[in-house]
């Protein structure tokens, strides 16, 4: 995803267009007879004909909507894909997360939530036609655009060239993911009719050699499929490859230049937006959907809806924006898409469903029912362990002369630490001026007495008198890394250089990986966890227990009165919260709740009133919701 242009309006910028031609208008679509289970005679696939899509030897439109697996609980996939099946769209469009899927190298992850195959053959199933875009690079608000961070340890890293260390990165994960979609292509019998290359990387231009490599790259291994790229006017300049389809990103404009007379498609049409914390919730009206939707498909385009259903940025994963300040994601991919965050209908959905629903020569599927949603009785925690008192259950910290940043911490296999919090613990025995570049966000303590905050614009704090050999530890947060733009070579975080104690570099560190993974978690057990019977020493880890009768729903928990940290529930990392707004609450899929009892634990970084609620209506912001 690009830039969020100076206070634009989401519906001024329609997204990545693919463009090709203008197809004569036709009120009345029908594709019945080109549904995913289409089985035969399977040799053409989708090819630009002229000013045609075509499907086979058959004219054909792609109304597609977004929906990442991997933002999405699998016990709800079926369902959210149901529901773009009968708001009258024929194809499902998904990214490909590299970090997600290679979370230390050479060690991969197809499995759970991550099973791409299971979702694509499931969209199959459902009666949808599917285009992937697997990147290496997404964007897609990630952490590092999909990028997996251990690329960073390499201190020269040229990422989304054809520098060798990125292209032998590149390589070994296509080999591992291609097996798995190769097979699914529309050509071998399945669903997948069309694979991005990259993304928007005519945006980024860093290497004219780079696309072409990619291009190869998926050919190499098996694409066959019609490959398009995606990108702004200005990047369909350098974006292009060779035999693919090329688009802009803003408003539907004629074909010009090397486009040529082609098909046309907007790849990208932004439903909404996306959030930042302590900024605003972007909203975008549901008439003005309408009017340019219809606007779009009556200029005879083809149409992706970005998103249909955006989910969650579970765990670490959402990326940041950094042009004139750094702006971490918030933990809900709402983006005030056609479904919400826990798959609810909008009267943008509605909508749009009378609206391609005038177009099919088929009546549409029934919509499914809405999944119910309760308010649990309010949890408060009984228990809970300060940081520091954890330390000793951690594994053995790095022993360092001086700070080392995240990614290049000698631990997970030599890959660094991608996410989370890492702390560094050195001696000081005297007061002054103390100097890091801090990224993104660190807490400054004397032994356990909190002084500060060190962050991009504050870059020095006050160390007042000390007496003797006094603990210094700096606690920092992994926000989120860039995830567009220019500056993704320089995302690694931590302490990024030396820190300085009145311009004298301090050294011997000891620093600790507080990646909160399960095995993380997991350690937080036994006698440690003492009752909240007085006022704990943050940060701190609180555990608390929310009955749940049979079945589970899904809820919504409200950390009310508590000001920045991570929810946990029986393992699984709901995400950040963070009273700056302007997301208010945590959406806790009930797929995800045991009947009985479950374990909530919630890391608070300064403050707690000790009780969690749990409401059955998010508090993000305004959003045309259907009841």
């Amino acid at each position: 995803m690009p830039k969020w242009g100076a206070r634009r309006r989401p519906g001024l910028l329609l997204g990545a267009l693919l463009l090709i031609v203008c197809l004569p208008v036709l009120r009345r679509l029908n594709w019945s007879g080109l549904g995913a289970s289409l089985l035969w005679r399977r040799h053409l696939g989708l090819r630009a004909d002229g000013q045609n899509f075509k499907l086979e030897n058959s004219a054909f439109w792609i109304f597609g909507g977004s929906i990442h697996y991997f933002r999405v609980p699998r016990a709800y996939w079926r369902d959210r894909l149901l529901k773009l099946r009968a708001c009258g769209l024929n194809t499902l469009t998904t990214y490909v997360p590299w970090n997600l899927h290679e979370p230390q190298r050479g060690t991969f992850d197809f499995s759970g939530n991550l099973d791409l195959e299971a979702f694509i053959l499931l969209a199959a199933e459902v009666g949808l036609w599917v285009i992937l875009r697997p990147g290496p690079y997404i964007c897609s608000e990630m952490d590092l655009g999909g990028l997996p961070s251990w690329l960073l340890r390499d201190p020269d890293m040229r990422l989304r060239t054809t520098y060798k260390g990125f292209t032998e990165a590149v390589d070994l994960y296509f080999d591992h993911l291609m097996l798995r979609v190769v097979p699914l292509q529309y050509k071998h019998g399945g669903p997948v009719i069309a694979v991005q290359v990259e993304n928007e990387y005519g945006s980024y231009n860093r290497d004219p050699a780079y696309m072409p490599y990619i291009k190869k790259a998926l050919q190499d291994r098996g694409i066959v499929e019609l490959l398009l790229t995606s990108d702004n006017q200005d990047g369909l300049k350098n974006g292009i490859v060779d035999g693919g389809l090329g688009g802009q990103r803003r408003q539907l404009t004629p074909p010009s230049g090397a486009q040529g007379t082609r098909p046309k498609m907007v790849m990208e049409y932004w439903t909404g937006w996306f959030d930042s914390w302590g900024g605003p919730h972007f909203i975008l009206d549901s008439s003005e959907v309408l009017n340019t939707v219809s606007a779009i498909v009556e200029a005879g385009s083809s149409i992706n809806l970005y998103m249909f259903h955006g989910g969650t940025n579970f765990g670490f994963i959402g990326g940041a924006m950094h042009f004139q300040d750094y702006k971490p994601d918030v933990t809900s991919y709402d983006y005030d898409a056609v479904l919400t965050e826990a798959g609810d209908y909008t009267a943008k959905y509605t909508r749009l469903r009378e609206f391609f629903g005038s177009m099919s020569g088929a009546p549409l599927p029934v919509p499914p029912a809405l999944l119910p949603k309760t308010a649990y009785d309010p949890v408060t925690p009984a228990f809970y362990v300060s940081l520091w008192d954890a330390l000793n259950l951690l594994e053995l910290p790095v022993t360092s002369e001086h700070p080392v940043n995240m990614e290049n911490l000698p631990i997970n296999g030599g890959s660094g630490q991608s996410f989370g919090y890492t702390l560094y613990e050195t001696t000081i025995t005297s007061s002054g001026v103390l100097s890091a570049v801090v990224r993104d966000r660190g807490q400054v303590f004397l032994n356990t007495f909190f002084l500060g905050i060190l962050d991009y614009k504050t870059t020095t704090i006050i160390i007042p008198m000390v007496q003797g050999f006094t603990t210094l530890r700096i606690l920092v947060e992994n926000c989120g890394r860039v995830n567009y733009g220019d500056s993704i070579d320089q995302q690694r975080k931590g302490i990024i250089g030396n820190v300085y104690l009145n311009d004298s570099p301090l050294k011997k560190f000891k620093i600790y990986n507080l990646e909160m993974d399960r095995s993380f978690l997991r350690r937080l057990t036994g006698d440690m966890w003492k009752p909240v019977t007085e006022q704990p020493m943050f940060p701190a880890f609180f555990l608390g227990a929310l009955y749940v009768s049979d079945p589970p729903y899904d809820t919504f928990m409200k950390l009310e009165g508590w000001e920045k940290g991570v929810v946990f529930i029986n393992g699984q990392n709901l995400g950040r919260y963070w009273n700056i707004g302007p997301q208010e609450t945590l959406y806790l899929p009930g797929a995800w709740l045991d009947t009985g009892l479950n374990k909530i634990m919630v890391f608070e970084e300064k403050r707690a009133q000790q009780i969690i609620q749990f409401v059955d209506t998010p508090s993000l912001g305004p959003h045309e919701y259907l009841h």
